[in-house]
C-alpha cells in the first residue's frame, strides 16, 4: 500500500528546487538525501497537466515514476527539495502538485502500543462495547483538536467519529477491529 508523505509545491528559484508540503510525522527520516518517492499525478492538480517547456528543444519532460531526494532544507515548515533530473524551473513546475509516496512496508511499527499508523487502521471493523457492528474504517483524518475515524456505516454512509480514548477505548489490530462507546445520536449527524 501506498502512503503519501509529501506534495510538491511551486518552484523555488532557477536550479529546479521545489517546495515540498509535508504529511507526515516523521520529515527528518522519510525526507532524507537519497530517498526514493513513487510519484503520483493527481487528477485534479490546478496548473497544466500538458508536459513542461523542454529542457532539451523537441523533447517534452514527462514526471517519472520515481523520485530521488538529492537534497532538502526547511524553511518555515516546509521543505525545500532539490530532486535528481531537475535542473532548472521549467521542470520544477511540471512537477507542481504531485503527490509523494512511499510503501507502507518501509514504515517501522509505532513502539508505543496506543500509536497507530494511519493504513493499520484502514478496514478494521467498528463495533459499540454492546458487540453491534457499526461499520469499517475507510481513513483517519487528521483535524486540529484531534484525529477522527472515519465511518463507512454499514447501513450506508459515513460518520465521523472523534479517536480519543473516552469513545474509542480499545484498538484490537489482531483481531481486525475497533471497539467504540458513542453518545447516542453521534452516528446520525
Amino acid at each position: 500500500m501506498l502512503l503519501v508523505v509529501g506534495q510538491i509545491g511551486k518552484p523555488h528559484g532557477i536550479r529546479g528546487e521545489v517546495l515540498v508540503t509535508v504529511r507526515t510525522d516523521d520529515p527528518e527520516a522519510r525526507f532524507a538525501a537519497g530517498s526514493a518517492f513513487t510519484t503520483e499525478v493527481p487528477r485534479d492538480r490546478r496548473v497544466s497537466t500538458g508536459p513542461a517547456a523542454a529542457a532539451v528543444v523537441g523533447i517534452p519532460y514527462q514526471v517519472p515514476a520515481k523520485l530521488v531526494l538529492e537534497a532538502i532544507r526547511w524553511h518555515q515548515g516546509k521543505g525545500i527539495a532539490q530532486f535528481e533530473g531537475v535542473i532548472d524551473r521549467n521542470t520544477a513546475e511540471a512537477l507542481r502538485g504531485v503527490l509523494l509516496q512511499v510503501d507502507s512496508s518501509e514504515i517501522a511499527e509505532p513502539d508505543d502500543p496506543d500509536e497507530f499508523n494511519d493504513h493499520q487502521l484502514a478496514g478494521l471493523s467498528v463495533e459499540s462495547v454492546d458487540g453491534t457492528v457499526l461499520g469499517t474504517v475507510d481513513r483517519i483524518d487528521h483535524a486540529p483538536s484531534s484525529d477522527l475515524i472515519v465511518l463507512k456505516k454499514a447501513a450506508g454512509g459515513t460518520a465521523l467519529i472523534p479517536f480519543v480514548s473516552q469513545m474509542v477505548p480499545t484498538v484490537d489490530l489482531a483481531g481486525g477491529r475497533i471497539l467504540v462507546d458513542l453518545p447516542e445520536g453521534l452516528l446520525d449527524l
